[in-house]
């Protein structure tokens, strides 16, 4: 119950909790800011949002991303190489500069997000595609996100591509791989992360935009049209990509509104944690990543329920067999969580 309406009214409760952590000071005048303490410990939370949803992940479908390779290695460099293209020509389209454009670079690097194995469920698309396209850029975020990031974010300021990777493989990769081997070793530890592990991610996910919020509290009033529409041409720019490189590949139907979700929807959650880590005299950075992860949730909502409005040519996605596993899909992305973002 507690999950069903976490997840429901996920943007009501990002509003409200960004909307405390904001005016935090006037209602709390001489205590502690919570918000501003927990800042050195947000790769901590992304590290056990990650731990969880590697806890969640079915061996099938990481089976699935191996027996299909050539299908995920496609949407994977779509995902790397659209993305971190529309960024750097949204920015230079809008003019952005300093924390405003290295914040929307920082949003086209990072690898996609859970949530749109949730969105491709709703859109009536092939979950099993979704999650193994997710999962890849998951695992190879470490070697592509330092590169993509060097390429775009290092044009203008100087950035630590090792430490980057580093920080990637302790935050990211370690954590899904320690979570997956102990959900397939005890069953008990696998029990209990299905129950708790959505909802652990969630809140991780709100904690960390409202921590952004407290950071820039008198800095908010600069937001303004420009940013939002550099954004909102990347995220429109990200489903635009996917749906027609799907149809280039020949994809089907259920498979091409997998990649044009997945494509549009990043983990800017993560690219939050990231910004905040790697230029942490610049936190405004951290504005942009934020807005986006309420923006793709929202939009992609929308564009999801939109899609199922229309007949599938084929049978439904969702009980379409996987070629690594013959098996429907409509139960298995209840494992997984929406992040973020």
């Amino acid at each position: 119950m507690v999950r069903w309406y976490l997840e429901r009214f996920l943007p009501v409760w990002l509003v409200l909790l960004c909307l405390v952590a904001f005016v935090w000071p006037a209602m709390i005048s001489n205590g502690p800011d919570p918000f501003l303490l927990s800042k050195p410990y947000l790769p901590h939370l992304i590290a056990v949002t990650m731990l969880a949803i590697g806890s969640l992940l079915p061996r099938e479908e990481l089976l699935g991303v191996f027996h299909r390779w050539p299908l995920v290695l496609f949407g994977t460099a779509v995902q790397y190489s659209s993305m971190p293209a529309l960024a750097y020509l949204s920015s230079q389209v809008w003019g952005l500069e300093g924390p405003w454009l290295i914040g929307c670079l920082m949003v086209g690097c990072v690898p996609g997000a859970m949530a749109s194995n949730v969105l491709t469920l709703i859109a009536r698309g092939n979950v099993s595609y979704s999650v193994s396209l997710t999962t890849s850029a998951t695992l190879l975020s470490p070697v592509v996100v330092p590169f993509v990031m060097w390429l775009t974010v290092g044009r203008f300021v100087e950035f630590p591509v090792i430490r980057t990777g580093v920080e990637l493989l302790l935050m990211v990769v370690l954590p899904v791989a320690f979570g997956f081997a102990l959900s397939q070793l005890s069953t008990a530890w696998r029990s209990i992360a299905a129950r708790v592990g959505p909802i652990v991610a969630n809140l991780v996910i709100l904690w960390i935009i409202a921590v952004v919020v407290a950071a820039n509290r008198t800095q908010l009033n600069a937001v303004n049209a420009i940013l939002l529409a550099a954004l909102g041409m990347i995220n429109f720019g990200g489903y635009a990509a996917g749906y027609l490189a799907a149809i280039a590949a020949g994809l089907p139907v259920g498979m091409r509104r997998a990649l044009t979700l997945e494509i549009g929807m990043q983990n800017a959650g993560l690219g939050t944690t990231l910004t905040l880590s790697l230029f942490p005299d610049q936190p405004q950075a951290a504005i942009p990543c934020a807005l986006y992860t309420f923006g793709c949730m929202f939009t992609g909502t929308l564009l999801s329920r939109w899609m199922a409005s229309f007949p599938v040519s084929s049978p439904p996605a969702d009980k379409q067999e996987s070629p690594a596993q013959g098996t429907p899909h409509r139960n298995r992305i209840v494992n997984h969580p929406p992040d973020d973002q």
